[in-house]
């Protein structure tokens, strides 16, 4: 298909503008509640996407072809309190299903978080696909869960993506995707990087005191023992474990048991390292995921998360989020600048920046992933 009009709901900085215009398409309406994106959008594509879509008249919108909708997931997010269709953001949906009764678009795109698919026992996936038929739209048995590393980014990124074809318009009574596998690692993380190691992008003399700290410690106990997140403070502790949840109690008899087998080298390592005492309380915890593939930290690409530090491959950089936890690439020992940041989202290299590096960060965060749109954009418009 081509020559095609789309409109771009909770639009951002216009992931789903991008796709859609690659494959010839032009945008005719966007929307979009943050400032700070729409003036993002507006740098890059000439269109001010600033407004409320709970208070504008769906015959206000123009005549499209294609919705495309990457509508809020906090309310479904694992990171949030998972209200769903009990939050206000979460009943957005029903914004997008007002807009589809009156304008019956040929297709829909829409985009989400995975947990969209299990929230609230499958309830939340049934009352979507459910409004969806009786608007009249064809469209997958399940949703579908796709990830840009499948399509060649170096990005473990999974998102639902709930596509649709009016029944006017196509014979089918089901719609088919073919998908890449799933595997892992299949990437290389180096792709993506672009600029050499800068000073606003360095990490603090702080962080790399931690993580080569960590990265003695994964050497003299060896890596390959550490297939369970290491909790620090609870090495050489010997007090009960009944009243902890059974999952935490597990964890922490398999790091007493790691620092039993170790101790001499441990207690050696804590005492170089002043007992931890100058470590923020989270970076006393450890997690390696990178198997046997790298033997060092600084092969690996590193998180600084709430749940501690976490070191994996460097094949993929773990999902963007809105919230800032920007990937450490180990090698080069720097955090990803924007632009980086914007090539694992699939942005062109002309793609105009917003000069706030955070907003960048939190914008890329919250993007949907040009290249795995148009790759399922595609096979959508061939179902005819």
């Amino acid at each position: 298909m081509s020559h095609f009009r789309f409109i771009d709901l909770f639009a951002g900085i216009g992931g789903f503008h991008i796709a859609m215009h690659n494959l010839g398409g032009k945008c005719v309406f966007a929307s979009e509640i943050d400032p700070y994106a729409a003036n993002t959008y507006k740098m890059n594509f000439g269109i001010d996407p600033l407004c409320d879509i709970r208070t504008l008249d769906e015959k206000a919108i123009p005549n499209h072809d294609v919705l495309c909708a990457g509508f809020p997931c906090q309310a479904f997010s694992k990171a949030g309190k998972q209200e769903g269709f009990d939050d206000t953001r979460g009943t957005l949906f029903f914004e997008i299903k007002r807009i589809l009764k009156y304008h019956k678009p040929k297709y829909i795109i829409l985009e989400n978080v995975r947990n969209l698919t299990s929230h609230d026992k499958g309830r939340t996936w049934m009352v979507i696909s459910e409004s969806l038929k009786e608007l009249g739209y064809v469209i997958t048995e399940r949703p579908l869960i796709v990830s840009p590393h499948q399509v060649g980014v170096p990005q473990l990124r999974e998102r639902v993506f709930i596509l649709g074809v009016y029944s006017s318009a196509t014979k089918k009574r089901g719609l088919h995707f073919d998908l890449p596998p799933s595997h892992r690692n299949q990437t290389n993380g180096i792709t993506i990087l672009n600029e050499k190691s800068q000073k606003d992008y360095a990490i603090s003399q702080y962080e790399e005191y931690v993580l080569s700290a960590w990265d003695e410690f994964i050497k003299g106990v060896g890596r390959l023992n550490l297939g369970f997140p290491i909790w620090a403070n609870e090495f050489g502790k010997s007090y009960n474990l009944d009243s902890l949840p059974g999952w935490k109690a597990n964890f922490i008899l398999k790091n007493r048991k790691l620092y039993s087998q170790n101790k001499a080298y441990i207690d050696k390592w804590l005492e170089k390292h002043n007992n931890l005492t100058d470590f923020v309380p989270t970076h006393t915890k450890f997690e390696w995921q990178a198997g046997e593939y790298i033997t060092s930290i600084w092969d690996g690409i590193i998180q600084f998360r709430p749940s501690g530090i976490r070191v994996k491959r460097p094949t993929e950089f773990p999902a963007l989020v809105a919230m800032v936890h920007n990937p450490v690439v180990g090698w080069e020992k720097r955090r990803l600048s924007p632009r980086e940041v914007a090539n694992l989202q699939s942005f062109p290299s002309d793609f105009i920046i917003n000069s706030n590096t955070q907003q960048a960060y939190r914008q890329f965060g919250n993007a949907v992933n040009v290249k795995v749109v148009e790759f399922l954009a595609q096979q959508l418009f061939d179902q005819v």
